[in-house]
């Protein structure tokens, strides 16, 4: 499967496209259609102005917001600047479910306690999947206080409304989203940062979803994704909501398969049915809580997972079913279970946050920019080891931090 920079699925169109600089167009360039943006942007604001009223926005909120906005056009180019990435299944986890991710995820689990358990009690969405999802969404929030991750999202609204024609009813909703939460005072355009197609805060809210799904948690009498509390109770909400979560029950686990029992992701059983075919539990805690399943191994040779309903609710987010397996496992692992039992195959353990801080240092030294020595894999370090692997003549030049990368940079080039 081809991955883009941010490590999500090219195949599809999926939430998370419409979320991430990398994804927003899905694998496609996205350009300026000077067919359809035939107006000046300043004449463009002004035939806007009407849909803004229909939607009850006042028209000083419009004028003070429009009016003195640049389009930030740069948002045509940044897919066509973005670098493809090629993962395998085993490096797309391994990147993910990182020593960093797992450590850090354990010191905010304590650090919220309180708050995930009163989640947890009003709406019955486990605080493994929550905080597995904020750690795959922002860097359990890091990435919301990094400049260099964020952009004002309403200009970056207002150039996709006015000259993407392709997706061009999409972003004009999105950006009527934005001016009706400043219009209600929950924010200020300059506070609303985010990435270049519109996700904002913790959990990446689009403008659509801070406004109907979102939850004022903290009691400052507004609702915001930049708020912990307010993201991650709106996060539980979006799962009951559109993910049709299950209270109770469990993602799922990992299974052992026997022989002649294929893994089919579209068939559902009841897990006693699994049981009586022979599915047994691969780790220690046995069979979880759970209703119906679904069978499914993402790699011929590799783990397998009986899949249930709260799995499919997670995949809401994004409809990739190895985004919601990287965010369950990340969750598990955080609780304190291990790693699958079973191996990728041609797949090798996750390098330990030393060791991902060694590469760093030992790519830096050799002048590779990694943007930092934190022991994170983003996308500066990935370019840094691709380019790393190209020059050491190491193939594949994937950009992928692995005992390959670490060996041969001991090794020096």
């Amino acid at each position: 499967m081809r991955y883009d920079s941010a490590g999500f699925p090219l195949s599809a169109l999926s939430r998370r496209a419409l979320l991430t600089a990398a994804g927003a167009a899905a694998g496609s360039v996205l350009l300026p259609d000077l067919a359809f943006a035939k107006q000046p942007f300043d004449q463009w604001v002004e035939s806007f102005r009407p849909r803004a009223q229909k939607r009850g926005i006042s028209d000083a909120t419009y004028s003070r917001v429009m009016k003195s906005i640049q389009p930030d056009t740069s948002v045509y180019a940044l897919d066509q600047k973005q670098d493809e990435f090629h993962e395998d299944t085993w490096q797309y986890l391994n990147r993910r479910v990182s020593d960093w991710r797992v450590r850090t995820g354990k010191e905010k689990l304590r650090e919220h306690s309180a708050l995930l358990s009163r989640i947890e009690r009003e709406f019955g969405v486990d605080r493994y999947t929550i905080v597995g999802l904020w750690g795959m969404e922002s860097a359990f929030g890091d990435v919301v206080l990094n400049p260099k991750h964020q952009r004002p999202i309403i200009p970056a609204l207002a150039a996709l409304a006015w000259g993407d024609a392709r997706r061009r009813t999409y972003w004009e909703q999105e950006l009527l989203n934005a001016l009706v939460i400043v219009d209600r005072g929950w924010a200020q355009p300059q506070e609303m940062q985010g990435s270049w197609a519109g996700a904002m805060g913790h959990t990446a809210w689009m403008p659509e979803v801070w406004l109907n799904i979102g939850k004022d948690y903290d009691g400052d009498g507004r609702i915001s994704p930049y708020s912990i509390p307010d993201a991650l109770a709106g996060t539980a909400r979006y799962l009951i909501s559109r993910g049709k979560y299950v209270k109770g029950q469990d993602w799922g686990c990992e299974v052992r398969v026997p022989p002649g029992i294929k893994a089919d992701r579209s068939t559902t059983r009841s897990l006693d049915a699994w049981k009586s075919a022979g599915v047994q539990p691969a780790g220690p805690r046995g069979f979880p809580r759970l209703g119906n399943a679904r069978l499914w191994q993402p790699v011929d040779g590799g783990p397998a997972f009986l899949i249930g309903q709260n799995f499919l609710a997670v995949r809401s987010y994004n409809p990739s079913f190895n985004y919601a397996l990287a965010i369950v496992h990340l969750g598990d692992r955080i609780r304190g279970d291990a790693p699958f039992a079973q191996q990728f195959p041609g797949g090798e353990r996750a390098l330990t946050l030393p060791e991902i801080q060694e590469v760093q240092q030992r790519l830096t030294r050799l002048g590779f920019d990694t943007g930092g020595t934190d022991g994170r894999v983003g996308r500066d370090t990935m370019v840094a080891i691709r380019n790393f692997q190209k020059r050491a003549g190491l193939a594949p030049a994937d950009g992928y931090a692995g005992l390959k990368v670490l060996t041969r940079l001991r090794q020096g080039l």
